[in-house]
């Protein structure tokens, strides 16, 4: 069996087992053995097959890592526009209670509502900026 042909089957089995775990860093080592099997093709000795394939491996998982460094952090679910569609519309509250809590009527139904810590309790509009449960967390506009 050609070299190339091994590393081909390496890669493939990497790509194989990322798929089923889902490890991210997994694809980039088997773009690293993808590399091994061009450099095989090219006609490259073992050594330096090695070498491309640790090289080009290992360069792939440091960007990768770098670029998931310099990406800042997504919201926690309950407070993310991408999960959670609620986050960031609008709703109308008349009056709050002597709790702190405040009923309105949102999507058909009636929500339980409570203020950001530490905001003044005040009627109007407010923009729901996280849920918790079926509480709406709101902050006045």
């Amino acid at each position: 069996m050609a070299q190339s042909t091994l590393w081909w089957l390496l890669a493939g089995t990497a790509v194989g087992i990322e798929l089923a775990t889902g490890t991210f860093y997994l694809l980039m080592l088997s773009v690293g053995l993808a590399a091994g099997a061009l450099a095989a093709h090219a006609g490259a000795t073992l050594t330096v097959q090695i070498v491309v394939a640790a090289v080009v491996g290992s360069g792939s998982v440091l960007a990768w890592r770098r670029l998931k460094q310099t990406q800042p952090a997504s919201p926690p679910a309950n407070a993310n526009p991408d999960v959670n569609l609620d986050i960031g519309e609008t709703v109308q509250i008349d009056h709050w209670n002597p709790d702190g809590t405040a009923t309105v009527k949102y999507r058909g139904a009636n929500w339980s509502v409570a203020s950001v810590p530490g905001a003044a309790l005040a009627g109007g509009a407010h923009r729901v900026v996280e849920v918790v449960g079926s509480r709406l967390i709101v902050q006045k506009i």
